[in-house]
């Protein structure tokens, strides 16, 4: 069985215009700690997965996604053997949650978290259902698709079904829980990060621009993805695919859904 793919969490220098950022763009349902310096994401989209957004104590602004593993160390060590290095140890979050990070041999950061030792009662963790946009798919783009798949296929156990395009492929985790993704590269672009589903692609990076953020302006990336479908379902869907950087530069995706077959 793979592993799961559970929160996302973006970051910055200063916290607080990003939770604004987000909280009008995407209407997400956002609640600050006691202590400050990071704020919970109920996305309202009712389903994907939830998420934070936080302060950066090195300064560095950051979005990316948490992989749910049993054992932090061994994974850490795992990926460096991989050709990735750890940027976080194995790190007590407050005792409800443990964390690492590391990152992969493109210098992208990925997220751990450890397994529960006992499942959450019902789904208490889930997005509650509201008006928010859901995060429901992440994505790695490296500078080679192939050491990408490899990096990340060992190390989390996925499977990939690229429908006969290798630059771009699906992920299934076999988690049963979390969300898939995408693993693809060499375009110009490098993240490893997440996709909101909104209703108009266009309108969304312009309130996007409008708040402060800026347009990803690179075509390649969607055109590789739509390339992608139309290997994978013999016909272009209509799915258009964003993404841009908030105003601390972090990448985020967007996407709208897709028409059916003609």
């Amino acid at each position: 069985m793979g592993n799961a793919v559970v929160h996302f969490e973006i970051g910055a220098a200063q916290d607080a215009p990003l939770v604004a950022f987000y909280g009008e763009l995407f209407r997400w349902g956002l609640t600050g700690s006691p202590g400050g310096g990071y704020t919970l994401v109920d996305t309202r989209g009712g389903w994907g997965i939830n998420g934070g957004i936080g302060k950066s104590q090195s300064g560095e602004p950051w979005s990316t996604f948490y992989v749910e593993v049993d054992d932090l160390q061994a994974t850490l060590e795992q990926a460096s053997s991989l050709g990735g290095a750890t940027v976080m140890p194995v790190t007590d979050g407050g005792g409800a949650v443990t964390v690492a990070m590391f990152s992969d041999p493109d210098g992208l950061l990925v997220g751990l978290v450890r397994t529960a030792a006992e499942p959450a009662r019902g789904d208490e963790s889930a997005p509650s259902a509201g008006p928010g946009n859901p995060i429901d798919w992440f994505e790695v783009m490296g500078s080679d698709a192939a050491r990408t798949q490899r990096f990340y296929t060992e190390l989390f156990d996925w499977k990939l079904d690229d429908g006969g395009l290798p630059d771009y492929a699906s992920v299934e985790t076999g988690a049963g829980r979390g969300i898939h993704g995408g693993l693809g590269g060499g375009q110009e672009s490098r993240w490893a990060t997440v996709y909101a589903l909104v209703a108009d692609v266009d309108e969304t990076l312009s309130r996007a621009e409008q708040l402060g953020g800026s347009r990803v302006t690179d075509p390649s990336v969607p055109a590789l993805k739509t390339a992608g479908r139309i290997a994978r379902y013999g016909f272009d869907d209509g799915m258009q695919t964003g993404a841009f950087r908030d105003p601390a530069g972090n990448v985020i995706g967007i996407y709208q859904r897709r028409r059916r077959k003609p």
